[in-house]
Protein backbone atom coordinates (compact mmCIF):
# COMPACT_ATOMS: atom_id res chain seq x y z
CA UNK A 1 0.00 0.00 0.00
CA UNK A 2 1.10 3.69 -0.91
CA UNK A 3 2.27 5.50 1.43
CA UNK A 4 1.48 9.84 0.11
CA UNK A 5 3.67 12.39 1.28
CA UNK A 6 2.40 15.94 0.51
CA UNK A 7 4.72 18.82 1.24
CA UNK A 8 3.95 22.58 1.29
CA UNK A 9 6.04 24.37 -1.71
CA UNK A 10 5.64 27.74 -1.82
CA UNK A 11 7.66 31.09 -2.54
CA UNK A 12 10.44 32.00 -0.24
CA UNK A 13 10.92 28.17 0.96
CA UNK A 14 13.74 27.52 2.88
CA UNK A 15 14.66 24.61 0.18
CA UNK A 16 16.58 22.21 2.65
CA UNK A 17 13.40 22.36 4.83
CA UNK A 18 11.92 21.04 1.63
CA UNK A 19 14.39 18.34 0.40
CA UNK A 20 15.62 17.17 3.29
CA UNK A 21 12.59 15.09 4.59
CA UNK A 22 11.95 15.24 0.70
CA UNK A 23 14.95 12.49 -0.06
CA UNK A 24 14.00 10.77 2.63
CA UNK A 25 10.24 10.00 2.40
CA UNK A 26 10.99 9.71 -1.72
CA UNK A 27 13.87 7.04 -0.67
CA UNK A 28 11.10 4.84 1.06
CA UNK A 29 9.57 1.97 -0.26
CA UNK A 30 6.22 2.31 -1.95
CA UNK A 31 5.55 6.18 -1.18
CA UNK A 32 4.50 8.76 -3.29
CA UNK A 33 5.50 12.21 -2.50
CA UNK A 34 3.76 15.26 -3.50
CA UNK A 35 4.90 19.43 -3.78
CA UNK A 36 2.04 20.79 -3.01
CA UNK A 37 1.04 24.71 -3.93
CA UNK A 38 -2.28 26.82 -4.97
CA UNK A 39 -1.00 26.34 -8.43
CA UNK A 40 1.78 24.39 -10.56
CA UNK A 41 3.73 27.47 -11.44
CA UNK A 42 7.22 27.80 -10.46
CA UNK A 43 8.21 29.44 -7.41
CA UNK A 44 11.33 30.28 -5.89
CA UNK A 45 13.06 28.82 -2.56
CA UNK A 46 14.62 31.70 -0.26
CA UNK A 47 18.10 31.10 -1.62
CA UNK A 48 17.35 31.02 -5.30
CA UNK A 49 16.59 27.51 -5.98
CA UNK A 50 13.56 26.85 -8.47
CA UNK A 51 10.73 24.16 -7.40
CA UNK A 52 8.21 23.12 -9.25
CA UNK A 53 4.89 22.05 -7.60
CA UNK A 54 3.19 18.81 -8.25
CA UNK A 55 -0.40 19.30 -7.61
CA UNK A 56 -2.82 22.11 -6.27
CA UNK A 57 -4.65 22.56 -3.26
CA UNK A 58 -7.62 21.31 -5.12
CA UNK A 59 -5.66 18.37 -6.68
CA UNK A 60 -4.54 16.88 -3.59
CA UNK A 61 -5.58 14.09 -2.22
CA UNK A 62 -5.69 13.19 1.45
CA UNK A 63 -2.02 12.67 2.56
CA UNK A 64 -0.68 10.11 4.87
CA UNK A 65 1.63 13.05 6.08
CA UNK A 66 1.21 16.77 5.71
CA UNK A 67 4.36 18.98 6.08
CA UNK A 68 5.09 22.26 6.55
CA UNK A 69 8.48 23.21 5.96
CA UNK A 70 9.84 26.66 7.19
CA UNK A 71 11.41 29.97 5.41
CA UNK A 72 11.07 33.79 5.14
CA UNK A 73 7.94 33.04 3.23
CA UNK A 74 6.43 31.41 5.90
CA UNK A 75 5.47 35.28 7.04
CA UNK A 76 2.91 35.17 4.42
CA UNK A 77 1.19 32.53 5.06
CA UNK A 78 0.82 33.54 8.49
CA UNK A 79 -2.52 35.80 7.23
CA UNK A 80 -3.03 33.29 4.35
CA UNK A 81 -6.29 31.78 4.72
CA UNK A 82 -6.56 29.73 1.49
CA UNK A 83 -2.84 27.62 2.87
CA UNK A 84 -4.64 28.06 6.33
CA UNK A 85 -7.45 26.03 5.61
CA UNK A 86 -5.91 23.58 3.19
CA UNK A 87 -3.28 23.02 5.92
CA UNK A 88 -6.61 22.35 8.79
CA UNK A 89 -8.31 20.31 6.32
CA UNK A 90 -5.67 18.33 5.55
CA UNK A 91 -4.97 17.48 9.34
CA UNK A 92 -8.21 16.09 10.17
CA UNK A 93 -7.15 12.84 7.70
CA UNK A 94 -3.53 12.59 8.11
CA UNK A 95 -1.73 10.05 9.84
CA UNK A 96 1.27 12.68 10.76
CA UNK A 97 0.64 16.53 10.87
CA UNK A 98 4.60 17.82 10.56
CA UNK A 99 6.43 20.43 9.92
CA UNK A 100 10.54 21.93 9.58
CA UNK A 101 11.64 24.91 10.95
CA UNK A 102 9.40 27.82 11.36
CA UNK A 103 7.07 25.79 9.58
CA UNK A 104 5.45 25.04 12.81
CA UNK A 105 4.25 28.73 13.22
CA UNK A 106 2.00 27.93 10.01
CA UNK A 107 0.43 25.13 12.33
CA UNK A 108 0.69 27.24 15.31
CA UNK A 109 -1.40 29.90 13.02
CA UNK A 110 -3.49 26.89 11.74
CA UNK A 111 -4.44 26.10 15.50
CA UNK A 112 -3.45 23.38 15.79
CA UNK A 113 -0.63 23.30 18.02
CA UNK A 114 -2.79 24.19 21.23
CA UNK A 115 -1.42 22.51 24.23
CA UNK A 116 0.85 20.38 21.98
CA UNK A 117 4.81 20.27 22.81
CA UNK A 118 6.11 21.69 19.35
CA UNK A 119 9.85 22.72 18.03
CA UNK A 120 10.94 25.27 15.33
CA UNK A 121 14.12 26.98 14.57
CA UNK A 122 15.88 28.71 17.44
CA UNK A 123 15.06 31.91 16.55
CA UNK A 124 11.70 31.52 16.62
CA UNK A 125 11.12 29.46 19.95
CA UNK A 126 9.30 32.59 21.76
CA UNK A 127 6.64 32.90 18.96
CA UNK A 128 5.36 29.36 19.86
CA UNK A 129 3.80 30.18 23.15
CA UNK A 130 1.56 32.99 21.51
CA UNK A 131 -0.17 29.56 19.69
CA UNK A 132 -0.22 28.23 23.13
CA UNK A 133 1.81 25.54 22.10
CA UNK A 134 4.90 23.81 24.90
CA UNK A 135 8.21 25.07 23.17
CA UNK A 136 10.15 22.34 23.52
CA UNK A 137 14.01 22.54 22.82
CA UNK A 138 14.96 19.48 20.57
CA UNK A 139 15.81 18.08 17.48
CA UNK A 140 12.57 16.39 16.69
CA UNK A 141 9.49 16.38 18.63
CA UNK A 142 6.47 13.98 18.38
CA UNK A 143 3.37 15.13 20.50
CA UNK A 144 0.40 11.98 19.58
CA UNK A 145 -0.02 12.56 15.71
CA UNK A 146 2.30 15.89 15.34
CA UNK A 147 5.52 15.44 14.73
CA UNK A 148 7.87 18.95 14.38
CA UNK A 149 11.06 19.83 14.01
CA UNK A 150 13.89 22.31 14.54
CA UNK A 151 15.95 24.16 12.40
CA UNK A 152 17.03 23.64 8.50
CA UNK A 153 19.25 20.55 8.83
CA UNK A 154 16.82 18.86 11.37
CA UNK A 155 14.39 17.97 8.24
CA UNK A 156 16.62 14.53 7.47
CA UNK A 157 16.03 13.71 11.32
CA UNK A 158 12.81 14.13 10.99
CA UNK A 159 12.39 12.59 7.79
CA UNK A 160 13.97 9.21 9.18
CA UNK A 161 11.88 9.62 12.39
CA UNK A 162 8.42 9.65 10.18
CA UNK A 163 9.87 6.64 8.34
CA UNK A 164 10.40 4.98 10.84
CA UNK A 165 6.83 5.41 13.00
CA UNK A 166 5.25 4.35 9.64
CA UNK A 167 7.63 1.64 8.47
CA UNK A 168 9.40 0.64 10.85
CA UNK A 169 13.12 1.52 12.22
CA UNK A 170 14.91 -0.86 9.76
CA UNK A 171 13.13 1.11 6.64
CA UNK A 172 14.75 4.11 7.78
CA UNK A 173 18.15 2.65 9.01
CA UNK A 174 18.36 1.60 5.34
CA UNK A 175 17.55 5.01 3.96
CA UNK A 176 20.21 6.49 6.44
CA UNK A 177 22.76 4.28 5.60
CA UNK A 178 22.02 4.39 1.51
CA UNK A 179 22.50 8.41 1.99
CA UNK A 180 25.40 8.13 4.04
CA UNK A 181 23.61 10.36 6.63
CA UNK A 182 26.54 10.28 9.31
CA UNK A 183 27.13 14.30 10.10
CA UNK A 184 30.33 15.43 11.69
CA UNK A 185 30.13 18.92 10.81
CA UNK A 186 33.50 21.01 10.72
CA UNK A 187 32.67 23.43 13.40
CA UNK A 188 30.54 23.30 16.43
CA UNK A 189 28.47 26.35 15.92
CA UNK A 190 25.25 24.96 15.10
CA UNK A 191 23.46 26.02 18.79
CA UNK A 192 23.01 29.32 20.05
CA UNK A 193 24.41 27.74 23.16
CA UNK A 194 27.50 26.33 21.56
CA UNK A 195 28.38 29.08 19.01
CA UNK A 196 30.71 32.16 20.24
CA UNK A 197 28.63 35.26 21.34
CA UNK A 198 30.05 37.12 18.30
CA UNK A 199 28.46 34.42 15.83
CA UNK A 200 25.13 34.19 17.60
CA UNK A 201 25.11 37.75 17.18
CA UNK A 202 25.67 38.10 13.91
CA UNK A 203 23.42 35.36 12.54
CA UNK A 204 20.13 37.20 14.72
CA UNK A 205 21.35 40.51 12.83
CA UNK A 206 21.03 38.52 9.66
CA UNK A 207 17.14 37.26 10.63
CA UNK A 208 16.21 40.35 11.48
CA UNK A 209 14.06 41.30 9.13
CA UNK A 210 12.29 38.72 8.55
CA UNK A 211 11.65 37.96 12.41
CA UNK A 212 10.60 41.72 12.49
CA UNK A 213 8.06 41.27 9.92
CA UNK A 214 6.82 37.58 11.60
CA UNK A 215 6.54 40.01 14.81
CA UNK A 216 4.51 42.76 13.47
CA UNK A 217 1.81 39.43 12.41
CA UNK A 218 1.50 37.80 15.32
CA UNK A 219 1.83 40.89 17.53
CA UNK A 220 4.84 41.63 20.03
CA UNK A 221 4.91 40.10 23.33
Amino acid sequence: MTLHFGILCFPGVQQLDLTGPYEVFASARETQVDLVWKTTERVRASTGLWLTPDRTFEEAPAYDVICVPGGGGVNPLLTDTETLDFVRSQATTARFVTSVCTGSLVLGQAGLLAGKRAATHWNAMDFLQRFGAIAVDERVVRNGTLITAGGVTSGIDFGLTVIAELMGQDEAEIIQLSLEYAPAPPFDAGLPRRARKEIVAAARQRMAMSREEREALLGRE
